[in-house]
Order: C-alpha cells, then sequence, then structure tokens
C-alpha cells in the first residue's frame, strides 16, 4: 500500500475513534443536565408547596386579625354606651 493511503485509513481510524469519545461524553452531559433539571423541577415543587403553605397562613392570621379588630370595636361600642 502507499503511505498516503495508510496515512488517510490510520488518520480515519483516529478520528473515528475521536468522534465515538465524544459522542459518549456529549452522552453523558445530557444525562447529567437532565438530572439536575428533575432535581431543580423538584426544588420549585417544594418551594411552590412552602409559599402555598405561608399564604394560607398568613391568610388565616388576616382572618383573625380582623375578628379581633372587630369584637375591639364591639367592645369600645359597649364603653361608649356606659360612659355615657
Amino acid at each position: 500500500m502507499d503511505p498516503v493511503q495508510l496515512t488517510i485509513i490510520g488518520i480515519s481510524i483516529v478520528l473515528t475513534i475521536l468522534l465515538v469519545i465524544l459522542g459518549v461524553q456529549v452522552y453523558l452531559i445530557l444525562k447529567e443536565i437532565k438530572t439536575s433539571l428533575v432535581k431543580a423541577n423538584s426544588m420549585l415543587d417544594d418551594a411552590k408547596k412552602v409559599t402555598s403553605t405561608v399564604g394560607d397562613s398568613v391568610s388565616g392570621m388576616a382572618g383573625v386579625v380582623s375578628g379581633i379588630k372587630a369584637a375591639l370595636s364591639v367592645f369600645k361600642t359597649f364603653r361608649k354606651d356606659d360612659e355615657v
């Protein structure tokens, strides 16, 4: 065989091996990105649950505070009636 043909065959083999290795590495990187995205999505779902729970608690506290205000206003009207 001619040295040029051997060189071309050698370079083709080396390039093929490098492309296969590169493809495997890209696959592993994409797999790791997918895993990271799944974890991030899980964290965001948990954060959504926490914020909704906190929002519900704040709403409940707002109801309690408005109830206390209403009760105090009733007591104030009774107190004003007693003073007169």
